[in-house]
């Protein structure tokens, strides 16, 4: 008989590919993922996987390193975000169709919070992409989702971890992935052609990122990037967030990726970030089995 896992998965924008990594490594292992909880990035990838179309979700993000991710930056000059990201959900509905949250395959729970009430929003019914498009809504970045009285932003700002919120069966184990943590970058081996693979389109990617941008602030001086800031603040909160989640709740199994694995608008390495992932996976789960068998 199969293990069954209650999985959360944390937010961490591009970092939070390696949930994908992840998931699979631990199918791979032989357990069965019972249910899942997810915040942001967390919350996109957990409900693409209750949806079954991670394979189709997965090639899509692969082909990033091929595209000009700006394409799918719908930008705007709302005083509430630079983006409105109805082009990357509107892109995912052309091979991923909208579900109800009831009807998924197994539990499935997505966390933003609303700032005009002050509560932390939880999404276990309802429209799929409307949960992960309200979950995903990082403050000043991704315009916020309005509500009838509410507003509602990206559910890191207080539970990005959310284990409060995944749904317990008996015998199931509780394992939670944390993709910022404060731990050293540890990667698996790869060529020295596999490296100046990746470096080469690192460099080209970061020369046509910071020429776009410069376009849109011709006029700031400031020492730190807009977007360096951004990641720089998320950061900070998600982590004491997380460390808070981490003293209430003992998963028996955490999995963890260094947040110096990328910045949180890195998605076009989307093949390094899963593999990442898949390695911490790897060393933790087995860890576990021999822990246990012993």
């Amino acid at each position: 008989m199969k293990i069954k896992v209650a999985l959360v998965l944390s937010g961490g924008g591009a970092k939070g590919l390696a949930h994908i990594g992840v998931i699979e490594e631990i199918e791979r292992q032989g357990f069965e993922i019972s249910s899942i909880a997810g915040t942001s990035m967390g919350a996109v990838i957990g409900a693409v996987y209750a949806l079954g179309k991670m394979e189709e979700f997965k090639q899509w993000i692969y082909t990033f390193e091929k595209l000009d991710v700006f394409k799918l930056l719908d930008f705007t000059f709302s005083t509430q975000g630079l983006i409105k990201g109805d082009k990357v959900f509107n892109k995912m509905k052309e091979f991923i169709d909208d579900s109800d949250i009831e009807d998924l395959r197994i539990p499935f729970t997505a966390v933003a919070v609303d700032v005009i009430n002050k509560k932390e929003i939880v999404f276990n019914k309802g429209g799929v992409f409307d949960a992960i498009r309200a979950s995903v809504a990082i403050p000043t970045v991704i315009t916020p989702v309005k509500t009838k009285d509410g507003l509602l932003v990206d559910g890191g700002v207080l539970n990005n971890i959310p284990f409060s919120r995944v749904k317990r069966t008996d015998g199931d184990i509780l394992v939670g992935v944390n993709v910022n943590a404060n731990i050293p970058l540890v990667e698996p081996k790869i060529s020295q052609k596999e490296s100046e693979i990746r470096r080469s389109n690192y460099l080209r990617r970061l020369k046509e990122y910071k020429a776009y941008f410069s376009k849109m602030h011709k006029k700031d001086k400031e020492k730190i990037g807009y977007f360096d800031l951004i990641n720089k603040t998320i950061n900070l909160m998600i982590d004491y967030n997380a460390q808070v989640s981490l003293r209430d709740y003992k998963p028996e199994i955490l999995i963890e990726t260094s947040r110096d694995l990328c910045s949180t608008f890195d998605f076009y390495k989307a093949n390094r970030i899963v593999e990442v992932g898949r390695y911490a996976a790897k060393l933790k789960l087995e860890e576990w089995k021999n822990k246990n068998r012993s």
